[in-house]
């Protein structure tokens, strides 16, 4: 894989790992709940997205540069974290930097799940490198809320998933017409985008239920 591949595959790790030990501290898990939990979300749609690929065994068991970093984000978080208490009124800013670090992850993902479908298979174009970005990108997340005993936020975070297939098909259109480093992040910037705008704005879709109220 390429150094753009990797740099995002990093950078997606310790953000999602550093969301998946948020919740584990939500919950109030000991210390190996929280690893699990950060272990999960930082390299589960990664393994997902290879076994859909036929890359086994998966990436982060033959390289387990990402299940490493995974561990190492988990066990400063837990020991840090005591260190650090917020008062009630600090909620706000745990979501903000919950919000932050799992929108990261969500656009890094997104373009080493694309990333891969290119590298793999350079014939297909559209349909499998955006399903690639979108499973990498919240295959984690839902592993990861599943355990919780939460529902997966793709389920109903609006404009969540949508970003990253956005993004994925923007990389999808891009390919081929600039160098794919520049594609990356451009992609990257695109999902950040979207995603921070929706959380800003309140984009919603369509909710059924929100129109039987009225």
């Amino acid at each position: 894989m390429s150094i753009t591949w990797l740099i995002f595959e990093i950078l997606g790790t310790v953000a999602f790992a550093f969301s998946g030990a948020g919740v584990g501290l939500y919950r109030r898990m000991d210390i190996f709940g929280i690893t699990v939990l950060a272990v999960m979300t930082g390299v589960g749609g990664g393994m997902i997205r290879d076994v859909l690929c036929g890359i086994t065994p998966p990436t982060a068991l033959t390289h387990p540069d990402s299940l490493l970093v995974s561990i190492g984000t988990a066990l400063v978080v837990s020991f840090l974290y005591p260190f650090f208490r917020i008062p009630k009124r600090g909620k706000i800013l745990i979501s903000f930097l919950y919000h932050i670090s799992d929108t990261i992850g969500l656009a890094a993902f997104t373009v080493t799940g694309v990333l891969t479908a290119f590298y793999t298979w350079p014939a297909y174009h559209y349909v499998l490198p955006a399903m690639l970005g979108l499973i990498t990108a919240v295959g984690g997340g839902i592993i990861r809320d599943m355990m919780a005993r939460r529902m997966p936020v793709v389920l109903y975070m609006d404009v969540y998933a949508i970003a990253s297939v956005a993004g994925g098909l923007l990389m999808c259109i891009l390919h081929g017409r600039m160098s794919l480093s520049l594609v990356s992040w451009i992609a990257f910037s695109f999902v950040l985008f979207l995603r921070v705008a929706a959380i800003h704005f309140g984009w919603q879709l369509y909710h059924p239920h929100r129109r039987m109220r009225r």
